[in-house]
């Protein structure tokens, strides 16, 4: 799923190691805003290496590609919404603008012939 919108805020690095396997770890999460006619707020997560591989800073626009997951605890609910990629608005290729594309005028090959056998 990908969401766009521009980056609100950059919650503080967390860090640690884990118990399971002693392992180091990190996250990263951002607060995005979206364009929509009602913005919405949406915070994600960054996991180990992709921290470092998607740096972004508030005011960004971004298309971030999430994975959303939720899981019970205790009767609860929990949901996270884990980005494996972003890409700023700008690093993006442009859309073809349709507004922009010259019209292509249509000329039969035989303009005495025509081809047309609708009704109306």
């Amino acid at each position: 799923m990908e969401i766009r919108g521009k980056i609100f805020q950059v919650l503080p690095l967390q860090s640690g190691v884990s118990q399971s396997s002693g392992r180091e770890w990190k996250k990263q999460e951002y607060v995005l805003e979206t364009n929509d006619q009602y913005p919405r707020k949406i915070c994600f997560q960054l996991f180990g290496d992709k921290v470092d591989q998607y740096p972004v800073n508030v005011g960004d626009d971004v298309v971030v590609s999430v994975d959303i997951d939720s899981r019970e605890y205790n009767g609860r609910w929990y949901t996270n919404i884990s980005a494996w990629k972003i890409e700023k608005v700008g690093d993006m290729p442009p859309m073809v603008d349709s507004a922009n594309i010259p019209p292509v005028d249509f000329i039969p090959s035989d303009p005495t012939q025509s081809n047309d056998d609708l009704p109306f």
